[in-house]
């Protein structure tokens, strides 16, 4: 805790309080004039044209091909686009769990994944917090139309995925001197990444920004969800995806913190998860900011990984919990984030069941 920084502060910005270096000035994010400096930093950073000052290894030579699918495989194909837009983290203005309205500015200047059509003739949805889910089967390649479509903030973004495999070129990674193409994709630009579904991809993970002013793109919303499957493995009746973040104060400039799923917050604003009695459902959890999590769902129980049954399960930044079990229980259950200040902040809601 730097310069006389309080607890409070510090846990006001998830607990990281230093970006280093953008644009060779060290941010701390403590206000929002702080983090009107790290954009402005961000925005300035030219799109490395010479690595004269820096030293060279014979890898930084190396050049790479792009890879096709392998046998049985296919091209799973997307066109999306990181666009700036005016979020809401409750729409409804009122806190379901707790019965009351829940007061003050809700909307802030998000920065979101949006989906296209082919060729980006035309948009599929709206900009999302997460963004699209991805799914691909192993022997699949992905290949990713990444689009940077914002008028507000002048950065460059990247699109960064986990779990699959990928050349240096389609790392979606700045990387300063040594950045390659994938690395910075400026507004008004568009970049093609290819990546691989190869078998020890398969699982859930996440896909973020990865560009000069990455983490704090990350919490304005730039992120997503991958999924990979063993080739025919049957899909869950009910899967959803969630994401358990804070929406900071010196991010948003709002007057509070937000504990959030999905970009929003409370009860009836954030997802409802509907399953039956005898579906298979998944709940795929992943931590998307700087804090530890522990998600819980009342009445019900499923196994780790390591085999033990558990109904509360610890998470930590860019790390999962897979949450899956046959439906037996039906009634209206809450979920949760069992930190019980995120709790209690709004990191919270429904999971309804029919007979």
């Amino acid at each position: 805790m730097s310069r006389g920084m309080d607890r409070r502060g510090f846990l006001g910005v998830g607990g990281a309080a230093l970006i280093a270096t953008i644009g060779g000035r060290a941010v701390e994010l403590r206000t929002p004039m702080d983090v009107a400096e790290a954009d402005a930093a961000s925005a300035a950073v030219k799109r490395p044209m010479s690595r004269r000052r820096s030293p060279r290894d014979a890898v930084d030579a190396l050049t790479f091909g792009t890879p096709e699918p392998q046998p049985g495989g296919q091209v799973r194909e997307h066109w999306i686009e990181a666009k700036s837009l005016s979020w809401d983290v409750a729409p409804t203005g009122w806190d379901a769990l707790m019965n009351m309205p829940i007061s003050g500015r809700r909307t802030f200047r998000a920065f979101a994944y949006r989906p296209w059509s082919d060729g980006f003739a035309s948009p599929t949805g709206p900009a999302t917090i997460p963004g699209p889910t991805i799914e691909a089967e192993v022997g699949d390649v992905v290949r990713m139309h990444l689009r940077n479509g914002d008028e507000h903030f002048g950065q460059a973004v990247t699109m960064h995925p986990h779990g699959l495999r990928y050349t240096p070129d389609y790392d979606g990674v700045y990387l300063g001197a040594y950045t390659r193409v994938g690395g910075f994709i400026a507004p008004g630009e568009e970049f093609t990444y290819t990546w691989e579904a190869t078998p020890d991809s398969v699982g859930v993970w996440p896909y973020h920004d990865h560009g000069p002013n990455h983490a704090l793109n990350m919490h304005r919303g730039l992120f997503g969800t991958i999924i990979v499957r063993e080739r025919g493995a049957r899909r869950p009746d009910v899967e959803t995806a969630l994401f358990l973040h804070e929406l900071a104060p010196p991010v948003t400039r709002l007057r509070r913190s937000f504990e959030c799923v999905n970009g929003r917050v409370a009860a009836g604003n954030t997802p409802t998860v509907r399953a039956k009695v005898g579906q298979d459902v998944a709940f795929h959890v992943q931590g998307a900011d700087d804090m530890l999590h522990a998600f819980h769902v009342h009445g019900h129980r499923w196994q780790t990984p390591q085999g033990q049954f558990t109904d509360n399960q610890l998470l930590g930044p860019e790390t999962l919990v897979t949450a899956r079990w046959t439906e037996d229980n039906p009634g209206r259950w809450l979920y949760h984030c069992h930190v019980l200040a995120h709790m209690q902040a709004g990191m919270n809601g429904w999971y309804l069941v029919d007979p």
